[in-house]
């Protein structure tokens, strides 16, 4: 099984739990604040479906999204459905997306994502996997950054740091892991990709995170605010917007 199928088995998986805990719900909890600053719960559970289509459109070569505008007003029209509909319509637009991904296809291929992020297409699953696990810890509904496996955690937080790889508005760092090993992000520049993997200081001077992967994962994702981190010196430093 290719890298790409197994995370489409992930993603298939994560949003059977995440129906099974929003099945539990009742109209009025739909209603009610989800985690994300603005966003109802129904918000969350419109963007997840939307999401699944729009990736649909990616690997079909499509623009993501028709504009900003459109996504936004989407999530608006969607976000005030009734609890069925919402459940509904996460699962056809889930289906729609493992459908495409079980096309044959060349999966290393480039495709572009929103605002002109490109990737190669067999991360395309990973991506909706990522979103279907911390929506669903953004829901607010029993489902923790504790709960989420050993192997999303450490591939989501791999995935971050290299996002925030070279950004201007980040200093060095140094992410310690639970087994010693150091992942570097911010500057970075002057190093080769086989020794950031390997978890080469950056620089002297970098700062040195350390915490619970929970925790790690929540500070880069802007989902908690890094209070149980520790820094080796000073204070931990602002990450800039995903």
């Amino acid at each position: 099984m290719n890298h790409h199928e197994r995370d489409l088995v992930s993603v298939r998986e994560a949003t059977e739990r995440l129906l099974t805990a929003v099945g539990t719900l009742d109209n009025a909890s739909v209603t009610e604040p989800s985690r994300l600053p603005g966003w109802s719960r129904g918000h969350v559970l419109a963007h997840l479906a939307r999401n699944a289509d729009a990736l649909v459109n990616v690997l079909a070569g499509r623009p993501m999204y028709e504009s900003a505008e459109a996504r936004d007003a989407d999530i608006e029209r969607d976000a005030p459905r009734e609890l069925r509909s919402q459940i509904d319509d996460v699962r056809a637009s889930t289906e729609r997306f493992q459908d495409v991904g079980a096309e044959d296809a060349d999966w290393s291929r480039t495709v572009e994502l929103r605002n002109g992020v490109k990737d190669v297409a067999s991360q395309v699953p990973f991506r909706r996997w990522i979103e279907v696990e911390l929506h669903h810890v953004d829901l607010g509904i029993g489902y923790e950054l504790e709960d989420l496996s050993e192997e999303f955690t450490q591939r989501e937080i791999n995935f971050l740091t290299r996002r925030f790889r070279n950004h201007p508005d980040l200093p060095p760092l140094l992410i310690k892991q639970d087994d010693g090993r150091m992942i570097p992000t911010g500057e970075v520049r002057g190093l080769s990709l086989e020794e950031i993997e390997d978890g080469v200081d950056p620089q002297p001077g970098a700062f040195v995170v350390e915490g619970r992967q929970a925790d790690l994962l929540g500070w880069l994702s802007g989902r908690r605010d890094g209070a149980r981190l520790t820094v080796d010196r000073g204070s931990l430093p602002p990450l800039p917007p995903l």
